[in-house]
């Protein structure tokens, strides 16, 4: 008899940021496989999160690889950038492909591990115990949620704006982005903007610190607001109530009545509100958020109207609240202009009848679905795409988006993954 084949993903509970997607013909094996480490620390227990039994492991492994390639970490073939939005859509690929046989859950209790086998669906939040309103507590509280940018990131996407957008400009930094004498407790924003001050030719910078429990730039809690100006600079306390936050009644007033340009990394967990505030408020801003806000029903809308696009590059690498680095999906977003796109090379538009047929496809609706960054240059229907033509810039090359919510596609019944639609203008 042939041995099993399963695809697991796990997590260790200290590292909630990522999880492990991997293959074995024995899961009671690999988890104490992972939990017997050397040199892994004892509270830092593996569990799995989904495990699965499939005909071809093998096969399953290298197209989940293809098909996550840019939320993996580069130097590991297992590990993967984690939330719970794409906990589901990793489970969802899993499930819809062609090797899969059925769900397999292990749960520890009392140090054994019980197997059930449940039926053939994504769990449901209430089936892994949580709630929406846990899910969005746990989001902002979680300190895996504090995304810190690296120097040579910010460099690499703000050497492709002319200088003269930032000539006589005051730039808010108001993402907990702190000053110190000492440049290793100053947030890599704020460090960029103090060097490059005098050659961006600046009127004024602007930086707040937030009031939270974690404290990476090892300024304390108290939140405070840095300025420069000229030769002048320096560190200005507010009122014992006041947070640092960007939603913050004095930040608020910052941003509507003195700066002029926004630059700053908001927490994930938080831009849809951050996304409201700032560019509600019409100011311009150069701004790194999950890539994924491209299908995303609470973003569409802004590039939709043309008020957001995506900047030049994504960001990939950043540190955590104990500056170890970690791997997220970032990408940079703005309303400045968008000049010689290198991406653009990466959108495939040709005639519908050249693109393979392995990469078109029609849905229940009859609506065309195209992969692998392919375009239709003389197909007059709406049809859908996913983030990575309009991360390259397809809403600059004659299409755009008419719906102003996440397309969801039904094959043969069953659901996809969110797209977004477009059409040729």
């Amino acid at each position: 008899m042939a041995e099993k084949q399963y695809v697991y993903i796990v997590q260790a509970s200290l590292e909630q940021g990522k999880c492990k997607i991997g293959i074995t013909d024995n899961l009671a094996r690999r988890l104490k496989e992972y939990n017997s480490q050397t040199g892994k620390s004892k509270d830092n227990v593996s569990r799995y999160l989904f495990t699965c039994e499939v005909r071809d492991m093998r096969k399953v492994e290298n197209d989940i690889k293809n098909e996550f390639k840019i939320l993996r970490e580069e130097r590991s073939r297992e590990i993967y950038f984690y939330n719970d939005a794409l906990f589901d859509k990793y489970v969802q690929f899993i499930n819809h492909h062609k090797s899969f046989i059925k769900e397999i859950f292990i749960k520890p209790e009392d140090k054994k591990q019980i197997v059930r086998i449940v039926k053939r669906t994504t769990p449901s939040l209430k089936e892994r115990g949580l709630t929406k309103k846990a899910v969005m507590q746990k989001a902002k509280q979680a300190d895996n949620d504090e995304f810190y940018t690296r120097l040579e990131d910010i460099e690499e996407e703000l050497s492709m704006y002319p200088k003269s957008v930032w000539k006589n400009k005051v730039v808010f930094c108001n993402c907990d982005d702190a000053v110190d004498d000492d440049n290793k407790n100053t947030s890599a924003f704020a460090l960029y903007f103090l060097q490059n001050f005098k050659e961006l030719e600046l009127k004024k910078l602007i930086c707040t610190h937030y009031s939270g429990k974690v404290d990476l730039f090892n300024q304390g809690t108290k939140a405070y607001i840095f300025t420069k100006e000229g030769f002048r600079e320096g560190k200005w306390d507010f009122p014992p109530n006041y947070t640092g936050s960007f939603d913050d009644p004095i930040s608020l007033k910052i941003l509507n009545e003195e700066a002029d340009i926004v630059c700053t990394n908001p927490p994930f967990s938080r831009a849809i509100d951050y996304w409201r505030i700032t560019i509600g408020s019409g100011k311009k801003f150069l701004i790194i958020s999950n890539e994924a806000n491209v299908i995303n029903t609470a973003y569409i809308p802004y590039f939709k109207n043309y008020k957001v696009w995506t900047g030049y590059h994504s960001v990939y690498h950043y540190y955590n609240p104990k500056k170890e680095p970690v791997r997220a999906s970032g990408h940079w977003y703005t309303n400045l202009p968008i000049k010689n796109r290198s991406t653009y090379n990466r959108i495939k538009i040709v005639p519908l009848k050249d693109i393979p047929a392995k990469y078109k496809k029609y849905d229940d609706a009859k609506t065309l679905l195209v992969d692998n960054s392919y375009i239709p240059n003389d197909y007059k229907k709406p049809f859908a795409v996913s983030a990575n033509p309009i991360l390259n810039g397809l809403l600059e090359k004659g299409y755009k988006i008419i719906q102003d919510k996440r397309y969801e596609p039904y094959t043969n019944g069953k659901c996809g993954f969110a797209r977004v639609l477009v059409q040729k203008i």
